[in-house]
Order: C-alpha cells, then structure tokens, then sequence
C-alpha cells in the first residue's frame, strides 16, 4: 500500500511538470523571432500507478494514482509539409534567379531604344541607299563610314555587356558552391550531434530546428532531396548525389576552364567529375551561363560574322572614288593565320585539323534548274552527323533550302553570282568550335562536278575538319575561320576610315576605274538588309533581330509569370506551416497561466499534506 510520504512524491512531480511547462512556454516565446524556430510543447503522462494487475498486489480495490510525468519536449512540427516545402523551394529560387538575369539581359537589348544594334543597323543600311543615290558625294560617304563606326560600336558594346553579365553569374556560381559546401558541412556537424543526444535519450529540438532551417537554405540552392534511414541516419542527395550522410559530406570544387572565358566548371570534390545540378539557384545560374548567354552570344557572333562577311563580300568587288578596290569594308581577323586554315588543335606542336568558315563554288548556277541526279549529302550537325537526300527532279534551290532546314551546322546560299556557297554556323555543342565546317561529304555529285565546291565524291572527296590540309580536297575558293568572339572586335577597316573616298560605291569599269554616278555596289550592300542571306535559324538581319529579341522577351516573360505562380504557392505552404510550428505570443501567455494555476494547485496539494503529516507526526495523541 502507498505509504504516508507518497502525497508529498505526487505533489513534486506536478510542481517539476507544471514547471517544465511554463519554462518551454517561456523558451517558445524567447524565440518568437527566431529564424527556423519551432514552437515546442511538454508530453506528459500519468506516472505509473502504485499497484499493477499481477498475483503479488495487495487485495484493495482499484489502482492508486502516482500524479504525473514528463514523457518528452516535443517540436510541432508537419514533415510531410517540411518535405514539400523542400521539393518546391529549389523550383521559386530556380525561376526567381532566370527572372533576375532575364530583366538585366532585356536592358541590353534595349528595343526600341535609339541606341539600340537593330536601330544602328536600320541607319547603316540607310546610309548605304542615299550613297546609292549620290555616289559621288563625299558627304554620303562619310556618313557610311561613321554609321558604320557607330553599328560596330554597338555591336561591340553589346557583346560585352552580354560577357560582363556571363562574369557576374560565374561570380555568383562561385558564392553558391561555396554556400552549399558550407551548409553541407554545418548539416554533418549537427547531425553527429543529433545522434550523440538522441543516444542519451534527449530529445535535441533545436539542433534538429537548425538543421531544418539549413536544409531549406540548401534547397533554395539545388534540387535536394533528403531521407532518414532505419538506423536514424539523415541524408541529404543532389540529383540523386550523396551530399551527405550521417556526420559525413562531400563538398564541390571549381575548375577554372581554359576556354578564354575565365568560367568556372563545377566537379566534385571527391572523384572529379563534373557535377549536375538542375534546379535551385546554382541550377539555374549554370543554365543561364552555359545555355541561355551562350545562346545570345553566339547569335550576336553569328549576326556580326555573316554581316561583316557579306558586306566585305560585295565591298571588295566595288570600286572607291579614288579608284582603289579589293578593300574589306569590315576589318576581320582569321582564327588561324595559315592561308590553309591548318590548327594545331591539341598543342602538340604539329598541325591536326582544318578550321575552315566557309567554301565557295566555283559553276555558276540556276536557282530553278533541276540537278538532273540524286545523291546524299552528309553534313556536321550537332550530336551526329546529318544526311540531307536530293533527287533528280529537285531545284538547285529547293536542295538550298533542305540544306538550310536540316539540322546540320552548316548552311549554304547563292551568292551574288549564283555561286553555291556553304557556311559554318555556331556549334550547339561548347566542344566544338563555333563557325568552323566540320564535315562536308556528298555521294553524288551535287558538290563535286556541278557545284564545284568539292574535288570528288563519296568519303574519298569529303572534307573532314579533323585533319590537316582538309582544304586540299576543295575546287573552290574558301574562308579561314574567324577568331573567337567576332562581335568583340568588329570595326571599319582603318584604310576606309582614313580615307572615306575608298568606300565603294560603284563596280570598277572596263579598265577598272570607278564611272561617274555609279552607285550598283552601294545599292547591293543596302540590298543585303532584305535578302535571305542571314547563315543560321534567321533568313535576314530583321530576321534575326526579330527572332532574338522576340525569344528574349518571351523567356523573360515566362521567367517572370513562373516566379509570380511558384511564389505564391510557396507562400501559402509557409504559412500553413507557420500556423502549425509558429509562435504564438498570446497562445504561449495563455498557456503560462493555466500552467502557472496548476503550480500554484500542486504546491497547495503539497501544503495540505504536510500539514496533515504534522498533525499525524506531532499531534497525534497529545
């Protein structure tokens, strides 16, 4: 049976309950502010009774009550609501990231501003037909030269603005590795120390917080996901890539690529090999890099070598005032100075490889002549290797146009003498190099005899970039391949600027002299703006500044709506959650009171007994 002193045990307990209450109240409170907090509550339970159901216990009736016990502080915590909150922030950061980027990329477009390379180009082209009108003016001339100065300028200008915003997301890749190292490391810390206080039957709730809150950063930056194994292991993965496991985590290193750009490459730490990171805000600054810059880059490159080239083209077949010809209008540097286009493409010291932009043919054709013979061309396309049929009953310009709506990465086009001519375009993929034809193969004789472009058919005439004298296999005439980047160094040629007679407006004579009012070569420059010549997805220059800008907006504008759309989604998740782990004040205050009414009733109990021990103790039979 309960002996007389049990009261007084019954009574401790409540006060050590009721107290533990009001201090975890208290601590809910302390941290009403605290990031990544969440409210604890006090588990209790009635203490085990004096007497249990077995042979030995004493014949009275019913249980007797021993007060109550604290089972354990537990975090009101949602996991099935943690973990979709984790899954969903890695997408709001990813689309909140590509919005930032996207808006600064729409600033340098600036459409329609008047600053903009679409407006310069409009008045380079307008110059070009009031030269047209009057040749002879010099005024017309100059005004030539300097639209041209200021179109190149802003094309210049642009490309680095597009480098400049490529620099800041590599700066900003370089801060996210080093946050998802850290983070990786503090989660491993806290987990060993999750483990050591769980083993000594704690209850480690705010570690567990912190790791939380460490968890959620971490998905803000990639696509994680996170599991607890049998044995109360926690881990963390990345694509499904162990970051961590247990106190043990791997980390990320940068490699600086030795491409020209300065980029950083991400691998792991461990093994070296590159990392895949698809979402978060480190996912989406290496798609903006790798994908989406490089994709405007390349299109600018691709518009400035096409419309140099073409312009020079005409250019040196015309005359100036001062009758001096043969000058390229736009000054142009070539990858390679061999005349061959011979590349030493490993640093072995011996040339490997041709790096060739464009060949010419050398027969004069008829657009809507049929070929009379069919074949298969092979071209380089992105991946692999493109095969493009022609038939007997085909065009010379319906095999133009298949060529140009295959997927390789080479295009053709006639020329202004109806000449086939084939150009590189810029490479899908970063290992290849961007505007050089890597393979050009016919098994007909579309390319050989009647185009003149190649010496023979089949793989015996192909022309295969990986090699050295590819160019020997070519009937016709070719261009070396132009230097990285050429939207970094377009200008007009010196000559012409020092002097502006040297532009050329009109076709030398009989004699090769220039003629009084002869504008034919200004008016075919001015002509160009029009023409399906643009080498790539774009037929013309409006083209391409149409299908630029327009793909520019649109991705900026789906960045914009997703982020809006994820964000609020994200919101109505954290605060559901907030309703359920959040502090609240007048909650907590409330709680203290009734836990302050239960002390002040437990300590009463405790003075009743003690007052009817003295009685029994002291007073009994006086």
């Amino acid at each position: 049976m309960a002996n007389a002193f049990s009261g007084i045990e019954l009574g401790k307990r409540s006060i050590m309950a009721h107290s533990q209450q009001i201090q975890t109240a208290g601590h809910n409170i302390s941290n009403a502010d605290t990031e990544g907090y969440t409210r604890q509550r006090v588990q209790v339970k009635t203490f085990d009774p004096l007497y249990r159901p077995d042979l030995s216990r004493a014949e009275t009736p019913g249980q007797i009550g021993q007060g109550t016990t604290i089972e354990s502080v537990s975090r009101l915590r949602d996991e099935l609501l943690d973990s979709r909150i984790v899954s969903q922030s890695n997408v709001e950061s990813y689309w909140s990231t590509r919005e930032k980027y996207f808006s600064m990329i729409e600033q340098i477009y600036n459409e329609p501003h008047e600053i903009s390379v679409r407006t310069n180009m409009d008045k380079f082209w307008q110059s070009w037909q009031e030269l047209s009108v009057h040749p002879e003016s010099k005024a017309a001339r100059q005004a030539v030269v300097t639209r041209g100065q200021s179109l190149a300028n802003s094309v210049s200008q642009q490309f680095k603005s597009l480098s400049g915003i490529g620099t800041q997301i590599n700066g900003d890749i370089q801060v996210s590795v080093k946050q998802i190292n850290d983070y990786a490391s503090q989660i491993a810390g806290i987990n060993g120390e999750i483990v050591r206080s769980k083993a000594m039957g704690d209850n480690p709730n705010d570690l567990m917080d912190r790791r939380d809150l460490l968890v959620e950063k971490l998905s803000s930056l990639a696509n994680i996901t996170v599991d607890t194994r049998d044995n109360d292991e926690f881990m963390v993965h990345i694509d499904g890539q162990i970051l961590v496991q247990g106190s043990v985590n791997r980390s990320f290193t940068l490699e600086t690529q030795t491409d020209g750009k300065g980029y950083d490459k991400v691998l792991w730490s461990d093994t070296g090999i590159e990392a895949s990171v698809s979402g978060g805000q480190l996912g989406a600054l290496l798609e903006l890099r790798d994908v989406d810059l490089r994709e405007q880059i390349q299109s600018l490159n691709s518009m400035a070598v096409n419309f140099s080239s073409l312009v020079n083209d005409v250019h040196r077949s015309g005359i100036g005032a001062n009758n001096v010809s043969g000058l390229d209008f736009f000054t142009t540097y070539p990858f390679v100075e061999d005349v061959k286009g011979n590349f030493d493409s490993n640093g072995d010291g011996a040339v490997d490889s041709t790096y060739l932009f464009s060949m010419k043919g050398t027969n004069v054709l008829n657009p809507q002549e049929k070929v009379g013979f069919e074949g298969v061309m092979v071209l380089s396309g992105q991946s692999s290797s493109v095969s493009v049929p022609y038939y007997s009953n085909d065009t010379v310009a319906q095999v133009v146009d298949r060529i140009n709506d295959s997927q390789s990465e080479v295009k053709a086009f006639l020329d202004r003498n109806n000449q086939l001519v084939l150009k590189a375009t810029s490479a899908a993929d970063k290992n290849n190099p961007d505007f050089v034809i890597r393979h050009v193969e016919d098994s007909g004789l579309f390319l050989s005899g009647y185009t003149g472009i190649l010496s023979g058919s089949g793989e015996e005439g192909a022309f295969d970039y990986a090699r050295a004298d590819a160019a020997d296999v070519l009937t016709g005439s070719f261009d070396v391949a132009p230097l990285v980047n050429p939207a970094e160094y377009i200008a007009v040629n010196a000559k012409i600027v020092n002097d502006v007679n040297n532009v050329a407006a009109g076709f030398p004579d009989g004699r090769g002299r220039s003629m009084m009012g002869d504008g034919r070569s200004a008016v075919e420059i001015a002509a160009i703006r029009n023409t399906q010549v643009m080498i790539g997805s774009s037929r013309t220059f409006d083209d391409y500044f149409a299908d630029t800008v327009t793909k520019v907006g649109l991705k900026g504008e789906q960045a914009e709506n997703m982020f809006l759309s994820q964000n609020s989604i994200m919101n109505d998740l954290r605060d559901l959650r907030d309703s359920i782990s959040g502090v609240n004040i007048d909650e907590e205050l409330a709680d203290i009171i009734k836990f302050q009414h239960g002390y002040n009733a437990a300590a009463k109990f405790v003075s009743v007994i003690d007052e009817m021990l003295d009685t029994v103790i002291n007073r009994l039979g006086v």
